[in-house]
């Protein structure tokens, strides 16, 4: 049996956790393949929120394996208090979880220079770096000379390795104005702590690749998990305002070594309106009382920095390229609660760039941030939807919208989202959506 992907569309925070969460039972394996602790997944069931960086979605699912991969950087104090607040909440995710030893860790340095490369402005912007030194730790990976992976921490050179690193970086931030955090950087306390790294964490890490593969060989079903969105892709997002590794579907494979020829289901998840957290351009953001009654409705707050989310109507022209970009078969749309409480809707169906009409989304920021939407006007349905459990139970406005958003990505809507909650979810067909084609 062949993979599933759950890939987030817009600018990330897009409910991609909550779908993973409810989507593990139907796999073996819940596996994710890129992005670091800038990740935030929120699960909702019940009482219960959990809210992950590291730790894949499934982690809920005992009988489901975890899988994190050579594409996510990981910070391991960050890893750890994600595992300890879990086992304080009655789960043991040490169970069902495997570390990959390929993946490249967030060292104290990263953190150091993350907060002086913050200090730059892009195109008049900060580029929104969560200061959880993903940025520089991807760098590293692709640099080679001081990048260090999990496996690093079960070699007995460790200690030579952290002292080598942490002299050169010492006179790296000396040259990017950074002496005073020098202070800061000491081989024998890196050391230490990644020592106590290593006691916990050497159970879990091994050899995902292969274990993967061998799953798949196995007729094992595989859900890969997205992290951040499409448009934050480091080759085709909004450049240079994006994250540091391949956010879209395009990441799949590189991210956790699983082939191409296994991923048979992509499932694009978005939300039923637009938020974008950080600097870059967003053409349909809302500079007024609509913008902040979408906030409030939608707590829209980001999940690991808590910043306010900017927010603004949906924009088809950007998900429709990026739903193109994942090879999206299925849409989940998200949040449709947050629009039960307008009269009207707009929807963004192109752009108008220097007095033209593009339906493309532009490569370069300079020029997006020169788009104005043109807007198509749908009635709202004003009425609370978060008690809905089927399609039956939706206004008949809302299927026009969900109707409406299908026509304009190219690829029909598949799941509804009405809450937070695992039970305000609408599957259309969930046979069917995981139905794997061939």
């Amino acid at each position: 049996m062949p993979a599933a992907c759950v890939i987030g569309l817009q600018w990330g925070d897009e409910a991609k956790g909550k779908l993973v969460d409810l989507l593990a039972p139907d796999h073996d394996c819940v596996v994710r393949y890129q992005g670091g602790a800038n990740a935030g997944h929120t699960v909702v069931s019940g009482n219960d929120v959990y809210k992950l960086h590291h730790v894949p979605s499934g982690i809920l699912h005992p009988q489901v394996m975890n899988f994190i991969t050579p594409g996510v950087v990981i910070e391991p104090t960050t890893l750890l208090g994600e595992l300890q607040e879990l086992e304080g909440r009655g789960i043991d995710p040490r169970k069902n979880l495997v570390i990959s030893e390929r993946a490249h860790l967030v060292m104290p340095w990263h953190l150091l220079e993350d907060q002086l490369m913050n200090q730059l402005v892009v195109q008049g912007e900060n580029i929104g770096t969560t200061l959880r030194g993903i940025g520089p730790c991807y760098r590293d990976k692709v640099g080679r000379n001081f990048a260090v992976r999990a496996s690093d921490l079960l070699q007995a050179d460790l200690g030579d390795r952290i002292a080598a690193i942490v002299q050169a970086k010492q006179t790296l931030l000396r040259g990017m104005g950074g002496a005073d955090l020098v202070g800061d950087l000491c081989a024998d306390r890196v050391t230490e702590t990644a020592r106590a790294w290593t006691e916990q964490l050497r159970p879990l890490i091994g050899d995902t690749t292969n274990r993967l593969l061998d799953a798949l060989d196995s007729d094992k079903r595989l859900l890969m998990e997205g992290a951040q969105g499409s448009l934050l892709d480091i080759d085709h997002g909004t450049y240079p305002f994006v994250t540091s590794s391949n956010s879209s579907g395009v990441g799949i494979c590189s991210g956790s070594g699983v082939p191409s020829r296994w991923i048979r289901r992509v499932i694009g998840v978005a939300k039923a309106y637009s938020t974008r957290v950080g600097g870059g351009p967003f053409p349909t953001e809302l500079h007024c009382d609509t913008g902040q009654k979408i906030r409030d409705l939608g707590n829209e707050y980001g999940t690991t920095t808590g910043r306010p989310r900017r927010c603004g109507w949906f924009d088809a022209v950007a998900v429709r390229y990026t739903a193109r970009l994942s090879g999206v078969d299925s849409l989940a749309l998200m949040m449709m609660d947050v629009l039960g409480h307008f009269e009207e809707i707009q929807v963004c169906v192109a752009y108008e760039i220097d007095g033209q009409r593009c339906e493309r989304f532009p490569c370069e920021a300079s020029i997006l941030r020169k788009a104005k939407p043109i807007y198509e006007t749908l009635p709202g349905w004003n009425c609370d939807v978060t008690g809905a459990r089927s399609l039956e139970d939706l206004p008949q406005r809302a299927h026009e919208y969900l109707q409406r958003i299908g026509e304009l990505i190219g690829v029909p809507v598949k799941v509804i989202s009405v809450g937070p909650d695992r039970e305000q979810t609408i599957f259309t067909d969930r046979q069917q959506l995981m139905t794997l084609v061939a």
